[in-house]
This record gives C-alpha cells, structure tokens and sequence, in this order.
C-alpha cells in the first residue's frame, strides 16, 4: 500500500492565524520536556495528592462495632480433622478481603451427610462470633430458607443482617468462608469493613432447575476454587432440561466456569444417561488475584485513581493495567488520551477492582514507568471528554532564528507568545490524533468503518510499515498467509489491540462476520477512536477551507456559538446560531464566537461556501447517504460542534540556558550556551499543546 502522501501535504498546510514571524526549536528531547497533567471538573489538577483515606466508600457509613474483639485467626492451631485442614487453608487463600463471593465447596469432597463440615465452619464462626451473633445469624438463615419452603414473595428490599465491622482481615476473609461454606443459601457482602449478610437469590433460583441438594453442593464447590477439580449434576435424560442448566450456570458464572455434557451408561435400564459436568476455566487460576467481587451491596465496584505514565502510549498502558488486575481494557473509563512520548497525569476509573486490590500492584508497574496514587472508591465510570481541560509544562530546546530572520531571538519569542495569548490560535486536531503511521492513519480506518468495510478496515488496522521490527514482522505475516495463530505467535505481548484482533480473528476467521467479531474485541471506546479520527481529520480541512475562504471576518451562513463560557464541544445546538445576511453585513459576531460541525447525524451545516465544502467532502469519500451509525458495531455519531479559534489560559513562560536546567537529554551536538524556552499553559479540552506550539513558533513541531 503506497503512503498517503496527500494527506502529509495537506496536514502540514494548515494555515495560521497570526501574522508573527516565529522560531525554530525541539519539543519532546526526553519525556520529562513535555508534561501533561489533567484539571478536572473542578478545576482541580489531579496530580495533588488526595488529603483523604485510601477506602471513600459513599454507599453506607459503617457501623459501629458492639462486638467484643476475637483473636485473630492462626490457621495452624485450628482444632479441624487433619484431612480438613488443607481445605480450609486453600479457602482462605483465594478469599481476598471484603469480598461478595458466592458459596460453594468441592462436591467430591463433600462428608455424605454434610454434618461434620457444618459442625467445623462452625467452630469456625464460633472462634470468631459471640453466643449472641452466632445465634442472630442461625435466626437469620432459618428465617429466609422457612420463607422460600413456604414460597412467600419477599417483599420489598431483600433482608439483611450485620455481622459488624471486623477490622482483621483474615479474621474476614475466615467469616465470608465460613458463613457461605454453612449457609450456600446466603451470600456475604463486604462494606468498609462490616460483613453484610443476605440471601443467595441464585441459588434459589437454581433450585427450581436441580434439586436442593445439588444446589447446596454446587455453591459449595464455586467457592472452594479447588483447582482441576469437578461438579457433577445427577443425570439427566431430558435434553430441553439440561440445556437449561447450561444457560443458568454460563450466564451467572460463565466467566469462572464451563459446563460440558458427558453420555453415562445405566446398566440396569440398559440405556444412556447424560450428565452435566462443570470445570473451573483455566484462566481464573492464571489469575487469582482477581478481586472476585464484582459488587458491593448489587453495585458493581468503581475505583478512580491517578494515573502517571512516562513515554507509554494510553492503550497500552491500560492493556497492562488490565493484565496484572485481571480484568479487560473495556473496564476502564478515563476523560481522554495523553501523549505518548511525554510524562502525564490523568484520573482512571476501573470497575470491578476493589481500591486495595489496585494498591497493591503499585511496584509491579513501575517497571512500565507507571505509577497510580490517589486511589478512591466512586459511584461510576468516567466519559470521554469530562474534565474541564489539561495543564502542560514543556521545554523547547534548542532555539533558533528563522532562516534569514535578523531580528533579536529573544524578541521575536517573546512577540510569537504575546500574540498567541492576545489572538488564540487555530484549534486543530494535533496529528497525534491519527497515528504516526506513515502508510495508514486511523483516520482511513475509521473512514472503513462508516462505510462498513469490515474486512477492510482490519487490513488497514494489520498493514505493516516499512520497518523491521517483532511487531510490523508479525503484521506482515498476518497480511501474507492469514493466519493468526502463528501471528499471535509473533506479535509482542504489550501490543494488547492487536493481539485482541488476532484472537478474534483465530476464532471466528477472516470474513466479515469473524471481523465484526474481532472489533467487538476492542472496547467501544476505542471502536468509536478510529471513527472520529476521521470526522477530525474533516474538520481540520473543513477550518482551513473556512479560514481560507472568509479568513477573519464572520460572514452570513457561518455558525456562532451563543454561549460564551462554551469551553468543550458537548453544547446543545440550540446554542448554535446561523449567522442571517443583516448580522453578517453588521460585523455583530466576531472570529472567536465562529464554530464548525464535527461530522454526525445531529448537526446543522453552514450555509454558505463552507456547508457545499462539506457536502462535496463526503460524497467523494463516498458517505453523501451516511447516516454516521456502524450498527453492526454499536456506533453511534451524533456530532457536535467545534470553535474554530483557542486561546491559551494561565500562560507563562522564561527563558533559560540549557546549563541552568536539568537537562534529562543528553545530545553532545547541542550549544552548551543555546536557549531553552520553558513555557506554562492550560488548554481547554481537546485542544492540543503541539497545535498551539506550531501557532507559536511557525514551525513544525
């Protein structure tokens, strides 16, 4: 495939609005010359430290603990039969603190009549419980099994009960265990702290498909987790009745286990039974320090924390947070991507992964250059775009004088960045935006997308550069021979995309149907990534038609933007107003006030020279009837709306030789006297450092 190189031209054809001559120099000598730290909503940056305890949890406030204090636990004087201990100790082992586990042991293993085991976690919550609450708890459990034997509805919030706050953790951990060990009914909730008691609705649920007694053992045997070890359900002859059981156990624990059907023969009736055999999947023990808790209290967990990366590219940083907490990159949320090659600072929401949980894999990734702080509990997961915008402190080095330019270098930077902070700059998408791939862009790709070129745009995703490296060597292959398998083989472990791709691709194979299937490998974050690559690579070209067209007067047809404290691209259009023949002649809106539609199926087009641009822009790439929805890939665009001009907030910056600064590069053909720029600024959100640098310097960056 031949490089684009009319793209190359037109991106670095992007006009300026101010009329400075401008300067040479190098950004991004080290990482540290470009640090990039997210402001929330609050306008906070989320660099400082959090003066709050590690553990917020706003769902309930803990209650006080009445209870007297018990011992903490010492598995090696507990008073069990020596053929027990093992069991008990390898429960505790996969019990992580506060967790909502559901009950179960190891069907095999089971005493015939279950009354020696109940006897032993007894003693179990014995060692721990008062006469009192042990009692309560008894009362409890009798109480919901009396209520579903009698088949009364349970009306209004399920019942509960409080075992207290336990402040040990192992002394937890025992009681979740042994709890669901004796009651399979009931299901163990863990709150800062405090053990929450209630029903196991699935078990109840189970029991209208299997029988009790099967039920009981089956919950018994989930949580156990023995490794290679199996359940069994009773045989059964009837088909539509097995086929149920499957459905119930792949849909409530289809991530822990795996059911297959094995024929049994029945020797007296002289024919065949089936039986329904049920495994751990092999990758839960791969990775068993997953939080098992996927909720607290029927919510699913959130956990925001600070993420700091240094020179690691946003996906692939979350592609090896996912690994080492055991969950999916689709289980992370954040506002919006960071640089690569530079040092930033963003807020991260995970689901399903307890705050302690993530505190303890902190040295495990600071090999990654990775590090995250501020760790809290929150009520929901992060959006693209929430944050009110991003603060950037950055060193140009090695500055320079245009060619032929005999004025003063200090003067001409001090004139570029004056006439930046008065007039604004250019709001482009930086080229980051799509990829530093010289053949394909992620704009080609997501342009593939909304024309619903599966295939296509999984070989544009797959085509390799002219580089001899593992990862553009395993893309070569894939395109040669199609075989994923031995790509997977070939392809490195940290390019997370890609080997998700392959995966899929092993799976479900090279047809339009396997690649929809492969896309859905992707969270719909970064599905939806590669379409709006394209719409922002229309909006750049469409702000320089517009600027090259009308330059800096607001003409009729043009869209202003009503609100003036507008400083992100989420606003209704009802704020969006078509600038009518009287306002235009009138001067009544000025340059900074001017938007543009970004690419969707909810937005207005100007009406002028600059609407017909947009309209001969899609129907050459083929989208004139684009309703800018990918349903087979659950993509919606609904579009929005950009200004077209920015101004950089807070700005300050000095001058300094590079022998005065920490210089983290070294490059022995720099002047030891040459001047560094070192420059401060916050942007809003979706605007870009190096876009505003290109405005100042008039010059690539």
């Amino acid at each position: 495939m031949e490089e684009d190189t009319d793209y190359r031209i037109r991106f670095s054809s992007l006009c300026f609005f101010n009329d400075h001559v401008g300067f040479h120099g190098t950004i991004k000598s080290s990482p540290s010359d470009f640090i990039v730290i997210e402001i929330d909503e609050q306008g906070q940056l989320v660099n400082k430290t959090i003066d709050e305890p590690i553990f917020k949890v706003s769902e309930i406030q803990s209650k006080p603990n009445n209870f007297p204090k018990k011992p903490k636990l010492d598995l090696q004087n507990l008073s069990f039969e020596d053929g027990r201990k093992q069991e008990v100790n390898t429960l505790v082992k996969y019990t992580d603190g506060d967790q909502n586990h559901q009950s179960g042991s190891e069907k095999e293993d089971t005493i015939s009549d279950g009354t020696s085991e109940c006897e032993e976690k007894a003693d179990v919550l014995s060692s721990f419980l008062d006469e009192k609450t042990h009692e309560l708890l008894n009362h409890f459990a009798c109480g919901i099994k009396e209520k579903w034997l009698s088949k009364t509805e349970l009306i209004g919030p399920p019942p509960e009960f409080s075992i207290g706050r336990i402040l040990d953790k192992k002394q937890r951990a025992s009681l979740h265990s042994g709890i669901r060990q004796k009651f399979p009914f009931l299901i163990t909730v863990g709150k800062n702290s405090e053990i929450i008691v209630k029903p196991n609705h699935e078990y109840k649920e189970l029991c209208h498909l299997v029988s009790e007694e099967e039920a009981f053992d089956f919950f018994k045997y989930l949580d156990a987790k023995k490794e290679n070890s199996k359940f069994t359900f009773k045989p059964d002859a009837n088909k539509g009745h097995r086929r149920a059981v499957h459905h119930f156990v792949n849909k409530k624990f289809g991530n822990l286990v795996e059911t297959k059907s094995f024929s049994e023969m029945n020797c007296s009736a002289g024919n065949s039974n089936v039986v329904i055999t049920v495994r751990f999947r092999e990758k839960v023990h791969k990775r068993r320090k997953r939080p098992l808790p996927e909720c607290q209290g029927g919510k699913v967990i959130y956990t925001a924390f600070t993420l700091r990366k240094e020179n690691l590219e946003m996906f692939e940083a979350i592609g090896f947070l996912a690994i080492k907490l055991g969950v999916i990159p689709s289980d992370f949320s954040y506002a919006g991507l960071k640089d690569k090659k530079a040092i930033t600072y963003q807020t991260i929401v995970v689901r399903k992964v307890t705050p302690e949980r993530l505190k303890n894999i902190d040295k495990e990734i600071e090999k990654k250059k990775m590090n995250v702080f501020n760790i809290r509990s929150v009520d929901d997961s992060l959006r693209l775009g929430q944050l009110k915008g991003n603060h950037f402190d950055i060193v140009i080095r090695n500055l320079k004088k245009q060619i032929n330019d005999s004025a003063n270098l200090r003067e001409r930077i001090s004139e570029a960045i004056e006439n930046v902070k008065k007039k604004g700059f250019v709001n482009y998408y930086g080229p980051q935006r799509f990829g530093k791939g010289r053949k394909v862009h992620t704009d080609q790709i997501g342009l593939a997308l909304l024309k619903n070129e599966m295939v296509k745009a999984i070989k544009l995703f797959l085509t390799p550069e002219d580089l001899d490296d593992p990862v553009n060597r395993a893309k070569k292959y894939y395109l040669q021979t199609e075989d994923a398998k031995g790509t997977l083989s070939l392809m490195p472990e940290f390019k997370v995309r890609e080997r998700a791709l392959l995966e899929a691709l092993h799976r479900f194979g090279m047809t339009e149907e396997g690649c929809i299937q492969a896309w859905f490998s992707l969270p719909h974050s970064m599905r939806i990534f590669y379409v709006h690559a394209y719409t922002s690579k229309i909006w750049n070209e469409a702000v320089s038609y517009r600027l090259a067209t009308y330059g800096a007067r607001v003409v009729e047809g043009d869209l202003v933007c009503l609100d003036e404290d507008v400083d992100d691209e989420n606003f209704p259009s009802s704020k969006v107003h078509l600038v009518t023949e009287e306002e235009g002649s009138a001067n009544t809106y000025a340059i900074h006030q001017v938007v543009l539609p970004i690419l969707g199926s909810n937005i207005q087009y100007p009406k002028n020279k600059v609407g017909q641009w947009y309209h001969d822009i899609l129907s050459s790439d083929g989208l004139q009837t684009c309703r800018f929805k990918v349903p087979a890939l659950k993509l919606n665009v609904p579009g929005c709306y950009r200004q077209i001009l920015k101004h950089p907030r807070n700005l300050s910056y000095q001058l300094i030789e590079d022998h005065d600064i920490d210089v983290k590069m070294k490059d022995p053909h720099l002047d030891e006297a040459s001047l560094s720029l070192l420059i401060s600024f916050d942007l809003d959100s979706s605007c870009y450092a190096t876009v505003c640098l290109k405005e100042i310097m008039k010059h690539d960056v």
